[in-house]
């Protein structure tokens, strides 16, 4: 699933193309949407809400998208080949004089009125990459379950909106701190939230996602996808292991050495080349 900022990253870019001009032709490729047509409306702006995407027409219609595992929006200019994948794949087209939006494999693909936008966003916590961007409310939301694992909570989008398992596994590596520590035993956990909002900030208008401050394809991150390696402070091999219950668990990384709490058996993982997240699939 895509972090925030790719997320961030994709509506600026749609926004960018789309915003102020007149929609030609709508096409969508879901059964609850096949009859659906945008034509004649404007694209008032397009709106990263977390990890959800608000298309805003005129008419105060919006269109709400999420990319979930796989989906993505690539832009084209009219009359250019998609190259995003086969046709079967694409879901949601949005036409202007200039550009083409193309949505490939995206799961959440429905029309509602702006009004209601709540219906869909209203339960995410305070969004790091947002304008109204509440440090306090983050923290108090957290806090609300102090026995709860820092791990998950920091995933769940009702604390805080927009970080993944990317950057939970890098923020808590930088705090030293595993995953498997409860939420009362985080020592200032105001600077691990903003850390984790500063990471985000750091890359947000770049597809290249770095905890490291290089960007070299294989020097982008402490520990995420590095089971097996040497940890690039210590040298200890970094861990790997499911946290939460399926079919929620995510595979976390973290130093044995360097990170301090509880955390479970290591398991064996298979080596993975770290790759920079969202650098194409999630490209409009």
């Amino acid at each position: 699933m895509p972090e925030g900022d790719t997320v961030w990253l994709a509506g600026k870019r749609l926004h960018e193309a789309l915003a102020g001009d007149v929609l030609l032709r709508s096409d969508f490729r879901v059964p609850q949407l096949a009859t659906a047509d945008l034509s004649g409306r404007s694209v008032l702006e397009v709106v990263p809400r977390g990890k959800h995407l608000l298309t805003r027409l005129s008419g105060g219609l919006s269109l709400h998208t999420h990319f979930r595992m796989d989906g993505s929006w690539h832009l084209y200019r009219p009359g250019d080949r998609w190259t995003g994948g086969p046709d079967w794949q694409v879901r949601a087209v949005l036409e202007t004089a200039s550009w083409q939006a193309v949505g490939y494999r995206l799961p959440v693909v429905e029309l509602l009125d702006t009004a209601d936008e709540d219906a869909v966003v209203g339960h995410l916590g305070p969004d790091l990459l947002g304008p109204d961007w509440d440090l306090d409310e983050a923290v108090r939301r957290l806090r609300a379950q102090p026995d709860a694992q820092i791990g998950l909570a920091l995933l769940d989008q009702r604390n805080l909106a927009g970080l993944g398992n990317l950057y939970r596994c890098e923020l808590l590596f930088l705090r030293g701190l595993t995953p498997w520590l409860r939420v009362a035993e985080v020592p200032d956990l105001p600077a691990l939230v903003d850390r984790g909002r500063r990471l985000m900030l750091a890359n947000r208008d770049r597809w290249e996602q770095s905890t490291t401050g290089s960007l070299r394809p294989r020097e982008l991150h402490w520990v995420f996808e590095r089971s097996g390696r040497p940890c690039r402070r210590c040298g200890t091999r970094i861990a790997a292991a499911e946290q939460g219950d399926p079919p929620y668990a995510r595979l976390t990384y973290w130093c044995p050495r360097d990170q301090l709490g509880p955390s479970p058996a290591r398991v064996r993982a298979p080596l993975r080349r770290e790759r920079p997240l969202g650098r194409t699939s999630y490209r409009p």
